[in-house]
């Protein structure tokens, strides 16, 4: 499975998977004169957590320092959209977290186990 982001082709690699959480809710709680109790308001749907986790692969160290650097970009508070092979498509993601881990040689060069946590904002589009 490989993956876009925007269309620039920043997730070619194997090992790609996405994992999507449930829609949140939100309300706030208030006290009232005169009631026992609170009052609680529902505030609606606030959006749902994906994860996506997968390998970057470059074949000389400046190299795997710009792929980082490219997708590091994508961390502006913009809202995003994420294509992966199946055609299955993830708009209005904002980028919060992207972590790059453990870093060993890998076929030709090297690798980069990485993990982006987005948050899916709700719109009438989603």
């Amino acid at each position: 499975m490989s993956g876009t982001l925007d269309g620039q082709d920043l997730f070619e690699e194997y090992q790609l998977n996405i994992e999507q959480g449930s829609v949140c809710r939100d309300s706030t709680e208030r006290t009232v004169a005169g009631l026992d109790g609170l009052l609680s308001i529902d505030l609606g749907q606030r959006g749902r957590k994906i994860t996506q986790n997968g390998v970057l692969q470059a074949k000389s160290r400046p190299q795997m320092s710009e792929r980082i650097k490219a997708i590091s970009g994508y961390m502006d508070g913009k809202t995003h959209t994420l294509t992966i092979s199946s055609g299955e498509e993830f708009k209005n993601l904002r980028m919060d977290v992207f972590k790059v881990v453990k870093e060993r040689a890998g076929g030709g060069g090297l690798c980069r186990d990485y993990e982006i946590l987005y948050t899916q904002l709700i719109t009438d589009n989603t």
